[in-house]
């Protein structure tokens, strides 16, 4: 069997972060959804939760979220297939609300290529593809 990856994203408005992500191809998992949280599946192995504010509390204990918008809390890498899809997501993420930057890393895109997209709260994630010979 193998390992899915399930990322928890708090988020204010867990409606509007739907449609975000339903903008950059992922799709909402309607049976693990509901007012609180949506359920973004990107494939069999890696689905992002967008977790409302009061709801993601409950996983903290004690801790305090983060504010994403100036703060680092996590960088999310998941594996897609060409640099054009790379591409559009980052796309997707700018005429949506969000936004994208590049990172320099002295690696040709024709051996690898990324992006950093930030959503509508200032999560980021990295679509990132490899050429794997």
């Amino acid at each position: 069997m193998g390992t899915t990856v399930f990322v928890n994203y708090p988020v204010r408005d867990v409606h509007a972060s739907t449609k975000f992500y339903e903008k950059l191809g992922f799709k909402q998992n309607k049976a693990f959804s509901n007012d609180q949280s949506s359920s973004m599946v990107w494939d069999d192995n890696f689905w992002i939760m967008l977790l409302d504010y009061e709801f993601y509390k409950l996983f903290l204990d004690d801790k305090t979220i983060a504010d994403t918008k100036n703060y680092s809390a996590t960088l999310t890498a998941f594996s897609v297939e060409s640099p054009d899809v790379v591409k559009k997501i980052a796309i997707a993420a700018k005429e949506n609300g969000g936004d994208y930057h590049a990172v320099n890393m002295g690696i040709p895109e024709d051996q690898m290529f990324s992006l950093e997209i930030t959503d509508l709260d200032g999560n980021q994630f990295e679509p990132v593809w490899m050429k794997m010979d």
